[in-house]
C-alpha cells in the first residue's frame, strides 16, 4: 500500500425526490416551478479517501446507504452534490450480469461485458480462456443466457467481472455465489487480488469476512459516515448498532444520566458517609486476572456483568489455559430489572477481534428461569478450550429475547480478560485435534 489516494470522496450528497402520489409526480414533471415533493437524503455529506492497495470494509444496516455509495463510486448513480474522484479501472461486483444480454449466448456475453468494461477485442481474447475455465459451465456457455439457472448465470457473471484485471475492485455481498467448490475459487481470486496490492471496497454483513480481509473500515448509518478507523473497533461498534444501540443516541442518553447522577450523588452523600457497606461480593475474581483496560462495555443496563474469572479444577485462578485440560469460566451478573429467560454467554476472540468460539445458555438449551431486580447470579461454563496456542480475549455477556422476538443486549463485557492458551503438542490451524490414527502395512 502506498500514499496515493485512488478514491476521493468529499461532502458527497445523494437526494431522491419523494412523492405522496403519482399525480404530484406527473404535475411536477409537466409544470415549471410546481413542487410537491419531499426529499430523502440517501447520502449525507460523506467524506473519505481510499489509498492504493487498501482493502476498505463498508459496514451498515440494510437501508443505511452502502449500495448507494458504491453505485456512485462506480458511476451508476450520479451524486446530487459533492466531489467524487476515482483513479484507475473499476470492476464492480455490485449487480452481477448487469451488462449481459439475455438473448446472447454466454460466450457472446463475455465479449459484450468486456467491451462495456472498456476492453479491446484483443484484451478480451487474452482473458477468454481464463474466464471460461473460471465459470466452468461446460457446453451451456454456447446457449442463450436466458436458459441459464441462477447459479450458472452468477458463475459466468462473476468470472467476467473478476477477470478483467481492474485497479479497483468493488464487492457487494457476492463472494459466496454458486456451490462450495466455486465459492472456494472466488475467495482464492479475492486473496490473489489482495496480494497483488489491488484496491478493494468490500461490503458485507459478515463481520468475520471484514475482520479477515480488510485493512480499515467505515460505518454508514442513515446515510451518514459515523466511523472511520481500525477494523476491530469498527466491527465492535457495528455489533452495537445491529442490536439497536446507536452510538449517537447513547452519547445523548449518557450525558442526561450523568447530569442526573451528579444531582442524586449530592443528595446521597450525606446518608452514605456514615454508612458501612458489608458487601460479600467486594472480593472480585477479575482483580486476580489479566484485565483488558480497553474492555468494550455496553448494553441497556437492565443487568450488569460485574465480575468474571477463569479457574482450574481445583478452583485456583489461571490466566494460561492448557487446551487439553478442563477449566471453569465464571461470571457474576446483577439484575437491575425483572428479566425472564436471560441468555448467559461467553466468547473467545483473537487479538484481531475474530470470534474463534463461544457458546451460551440458549445454544446449550439451559432453562435460566426468571430474575427480579437486585438478584445476583453466578454462571459457570465448564469445558475444554481446544484452540491452538496463542493469545486471546475472553468475553462475557447477558442478553435476552424480548416480547417482540428481538435480541436485547442487557450488558456485554467484550474483550474483558486477556488469556493465553497453551498446548502440549503442535496444532495445525486454529483447533487442536486429538485423533486416534492407525495404519495397516500391506
Amino acid at each position: 500500500m502506498n500514499d496515493e489516494n485512488v478514491i476521493i470522496v468529499e461532502n458527497l450528497v445523494k437526494e431522491y425526490k419523494m412523492f405522496t402520489s403519482k399525480k404530484d409526480r406527473l404535475l411536477e414533471s409537466m409544470i415549471p416551478g410546481y413542487q410537491k415533493h419531499g426529499t430523502f437524503k440517501a447520502m449525507n455529506n460523506v467524506s473519505f479517501t481510499v489509498k492504493k492497495g487498501e482493502v476498505l470494509g463498508v459496514l451498515g444496516k440494510n437501508g443505511a446507504g452502502k449500495s448507494t455509495l458504491l453505485k456512485m463510486v462506480t458511476g451508476v448513480v450520479t451524486p446530487t452534490s459533492g466531489k467524487l474522484e476515482v483513479k484507475g479501472k473499476i470492476s464492480s461486483l455490485l449487480e452481477l450480469g448487469a451488462a449481459f444480454n439475455s438473448e446472447l449466448t454466454g460466450f457472446e456475453n463475455i465479449y459484450q461485458h468486456g467491451q462495456v468494461m472498456g476492453l479491446t477485442k484483443e484484451e478480451i481474447k487474452a482473458k477468454e480462456k481464463e474466464i471460461i475455465e473460471f465459470a466452468d459451465i461446460g457446453e451451456h456457455l454456447y446457449q442463450p443466457v436466458k436458459t441459464y439457472s441462477s447459479g450458472m448465470f452468477a458463475r459466468l457473471a462473476f468470472a467476467c467481472a473478476i477477470n478483467v484485471d481492474p485497479d479497483i475492485l468493488i464487492v457487494d455481498e457476492v463472494l459466496s455465489v454458486g456451490d462450495m467448490a466455486f465459492q472456494l475459487k472466488c475467495f482464492k481470486k479475492f486473496e490473489e487480488f489482495k496480494k497483488r496490492g489491488k484496491t478493494i471496497l468490500f461490503v458485507t454483513h459478515n463481520i468475520s469476512d471484514i475482520l479477515r480481509n480488510c485493512t480499515r473500515t467505515i460505518i454508514i448509518d442513515a446515510g451518514t459516515k459515523i466511523f472511520d478507523g481500525s477494523v476491530k473497533d469498527g466491527v465492535e461498534l457495528y455489533k452495537k448498532i445491529i442490536v439497536g444501540l446507536n452510538p449517537l443516541e447513547m452519547k445523548k442518553q449518557a450525558k442526561i444520566e450523568e447530569e442526573t447522577n451528579e444531582i442524586q450523588n449530592d443528595v446521597d452523600l450525606k446518608d452514605e458517609q456514615f454508612k458501612i457497606i458489608d458487601d460479600p461480593l467486594n472480593d472480585t475474581w477479575k482483580e486476580h486476572m489479566i484485565q483488558n483496560d480497553k474492555v468494550i462495555d455496553y448494553g441497556n443496563g437492565k443487568a450488569e456483568v460485574f465480575d468474571y474469572g477463569v479457574f482450574n479444577e481445583k478452583g485456583e485462578y489461571i490466566s494460561s489455559i492448557e487446551n487439553d485440560k478442563e477449566i471453569y469460566l465464571k461470571s457474576r451478573i446483577k439484575f437491575n430489572d425483572k428479566i425472564d429467560s436471560p441468555i448467559f454467554t461467553m466468547t473467545i476472540k483473537d487479538f484481531k477481534g475474530l470470534e474463534m468460539c463461544g457458546t451460551n445458555t440458549l445454544i446449550e438449551n439451559v432453562d435460566t428461569g426468571s430474575f427480579d431486580k437486585g438478584d445476583v447470579v453466578e454462571v459457570l461454563f465448564k469445558q475444554k478450550i481446544k484452540l491452538g496456542p496463542g493469545k486471546y480475549t475472553l468475553s462475557f455477556s447477558c442478553t435476552h429475547i424480548n416480547s417482540n422476538g428481538e435480541l436485547e443486549v442487557l450488558n456485554r463485557k467484550y474483550d474483558a480478560l486477556l488469556i493465553e492458551i497453551l498446548s502440549s503438542k503442535d496444532c495445525v490451524g486454529f483447533i487442536r485435534l486429538d485423533s486416534d490414527i492407525s495404519y495397516i502395512k500391506k
